[in-house]
């Protein structure tokens, strides 16, 4: 759980830090405002409520939605999870990095790598696909 934070414990500290050692104090403000909308975007807070790898697959398998696996501070993750709006939360999302199951599904779908998002349909993987082919498999 540190891991998934741990982006965004860092742009806050280098936030303070920037506006620390600004000798404006207004444009310190402004930095440190711009550090902690940098933080909340990379922290696990932008994203739908994580499952377990093995729940998301049993909920899947039972109302069809896709599931897609993500990790803190993936920039195509978050594009993903921010061009999806609202209907995100239909999906089921898995963090790899809270859960070694889904790590391991994403490998097995990769090649080996940790490559996300990784959308799974029908038990079809599919590696960084497109928001518009996502959100057509949401409104199934």
């Amino acid at each position: 759980m540190v891991r998934s934070w741990s982006l965004a414990v860092l742009m806050l500290a280098c936030g303070v830090v920037v506006a620390v050692t600004q000798e404006l104090p207004w444009i310190g403000g402004i930095e440190f405002v711009f550090f902690v909308a940098l933080a909340g975007l990379l922290s696990p807070l932008v994203f739908p409520r994580s499952l377990p790898a093995l729940e998301a697959q049993r909920r899947s398998s039972v109302d069809g939605r896709p599931i897609v696996y993500w990790r803190p501070g993936c920039r195509y993750c978050l594009q993903l999870r921010l061009r999806l709006g609202r209907s995100a939360s239909r999906a089921h999302w898995v963090d790899i990095w809270r859960d070694p199951t889904g790590a391991a599904t994403v490998r097995a779908a990769t090649g080996g790598d940790e490559t996300v998002p990784t959308v799974v349909v029908d038990g079809e993987p599919y590696v960084n696909p497109g928001p518009a082919w996502v959100r057509q498999r949401l409104t199934r």
